[in-house]
């Protein structure tokens, strides 16, 4: 491998490190649920990421070709990680906060968490 290469991996494995730190500390440090959802959901993601990335970087150069196992473990990483910090949002909704609290909803049928729901034929 070219110099320039492991300078490449160098870089992105201290990046995500200090990503990955910063997530960390986050998780520990801050008070709440919902200031605490912010630390891994961003941070540690975006640290993970930058492994993955260091680990295709090198697949390429050593090998040639771009192993698919980090490109799955990414878009799976991506994908779940907005959707895990969502259930949380609510479970903390659910369980520490009443609908008054809440702001109003724009939608149509409000918090999804406090509407009763609608009635249908079945349920008259």
């Amino acid at each position: 491998m070219s110099f320039y290469t492991e300078l490449l991996i160098a870089i992105s494995l201290v990046v995500s490190g200090l990503f990955g730190v910063v997530g960390s500390y986050g998780l520990i440090k801050l008070k709440n649920t919902v200031q605490r959802l912010h630390a891994p959901t961003k941070a540690t993601t975006l640290g993970v990421g930058g492994v993955l990335i260091a680990s295709m970087i090198h697949f390429v150069a050593r090998n040639g070709h771009v192993s698919v196992h980090e490109l799955l473990i990414s878009l799976f990483l991506f994908l779940t990680a907005p959707i895990t910090a969502k259930f949380i949002a609510k479970a903390y909704m659910a369980r520490n906060m009443k609908a008054d609290q809440l702001p109003q909803s724009s939608g149509d049928y409000g918090w999804s968490v406090y509407d009763d729901p609608p009635e249908t034929d079945a349920n008259q």
